[in-house]
């Protein structure tokens, strides 16, 4: 006898058959309208969205962190086509008219048949899969695993409930963001850890299904067969998480760019402001007061579409910063966009300019998300 997983999209549930008896378990959890697919297998793979390198690891130790050095892309794009890994699903996506491209080291569908926009529209009123198969996926057991972890991320681990995930932040000693990861502590006696592998190298949405390599495209296929579940690409992914002003390792933030200048104080729990035992406290602690010179804002505008290094201008043309991410959104009908400004210009109504083809185009400073999320919590 099979037991469901049971996946929620708002009101609506879709009930899928489980693993067969003595296989193991499908690992489920559903946020917003996206389902993203991943796998799991004894070797854990993956490359993140937002930049390239390659790291394979087992269920990681406090006493040992091993992985594969990073591969170099290839010169020309043949052979960067031909050098990229594929995920479990290259087959399936390319059978379901998925336009494939070279990403972050992988072969990775940025679209099927359908529009990205079309796709974009579906997950906000339905439910999509987004493959997930290169992103980083890691168990931390032991017994210290919660302080371990809490010596490289800046969240409060030890007051989460079992199962219960939340988005933090690795940061280095001058206070940098050098990657952001979900961590969940389960109730079976580890960490689970999903991190831009992108970033695997520095490491050492969830919006997901874990399930073993081998059955990920008998899944796929199961939750395909709904009516409401359609394919999303990189394309609608990148729209999606723009439209819920979610950062984009790589643009948004990096190693230069600290939590409360990307506006992520949030994702600091208050025991350790206090506690100051994260890296980069002595610098981060301090700028939640005193304030930051910069700061990440949303922008909206009409016209040309405003994209990363956009430059920022205030009502009289002095550069006061620039956009790292932008798009049209498809739900708005205008364009959204995130970057840095100077603090003063940091309000939620302040109008500015953006400078797109030379020509200064009116923006407004707007807050994020820009389209409110509906994320299913549980």
């Amino acid at each position: 006898m099979t037991n469901p997983s049971v996946l929620e999209s708002r009101k609506r549930r879709h009930v899928v058959p489980g693993p067969k008896s003595g296989e193991p378990p499908w690992d489920t959890a559903l946020s917003g309208g996206t389902l993203a697919v991943g796998m799991w297998a004894r070797l854990w793979t993956g490359v993140g969205p937002s930049g390239v390198g390659r790291r394979a690891w087992g269920e990681a130790r406090l006493r040992a962190a091993a992985g594969e050095p990073r591969r170099r892309d290839a010169s020309s794009s043949a052979e960067a086509a031909s050098a990229s890994k594929k995920t479990p699903l290259f087959d399936f996506h390319r059978a379901h008219g998925g336009k494939m491209v070279d990403f972050a080291g992988w072969r990775m569908p940025v679209q099927y048949k359908d529009s990205h926009v079309s796709a974009h529209m579906h997950t906000r009123e339905h439910c999509a899969i987004f493959d997930v198969s290169h992103m980083l996926q890691t168990k931390v057991h032991g017994k210290d695993r919660v302080r371990f972890m809490e010596s490289l991320v800046v969240a409060d681990i030890s007051e989460l409930k079992d199962n219960q995930g939340t988005l933090s932040l690795f940061t280095n000693e001058k206070g940098g963001i050098m990657d952001d990861l979900i961590v969940t502590k389960t109730n079976q006696g580890y960490l689970y850890v999903v991190s831009n592998a992108g970033c695997a190298d520095k490491d050492s949405a969830h919006m997901k299904i874990s399930v073993p390599q081998s059955r990920v495209v008998e899944l796929t296929e199961k939750l395909l067969a709904h009516s409401e579940v359609k394919l999303a690409g990189l394309g609608a992914r990148d729209s999606l998480r723009l439209e819920a002003g979610l950062c984009l390792y790589g643009n948004d933030i990096d190693e230069s760019t600290t939590p409360v200048e990307a506006a992520l104080v949030w994702t600091i729990g208050k025991r350790r402001r206090r506690a100051r035992d994260f890296p980069g406290a002595d610098v981060i602690v301090p700028q939640i007061k005193a304030k930051t010179a910069r700061k990440r804002v949303g922008l909206v505008s009409n016209g040309p579409p405003v994209r990363q290094h956009t430059p920022i201008l205030c009502p009289d043309g002095k550069l006061i910063g620039e956009v790292t991410s932008g798009c049209p959104s498809p739900c708005l009908k205008k364009n959204v966009a995130m970057g840095y400004v100077d603090a003063a210009f940091s309000k939620n109504g302040t109008a500015i300019q953006v400078e797109v083809r030379k020509k200064a185009v009116a923006a407004t400073v707007s807050k994020m998300p820009f389209v409110p999320a509906n994320y299913y919590s549980g």
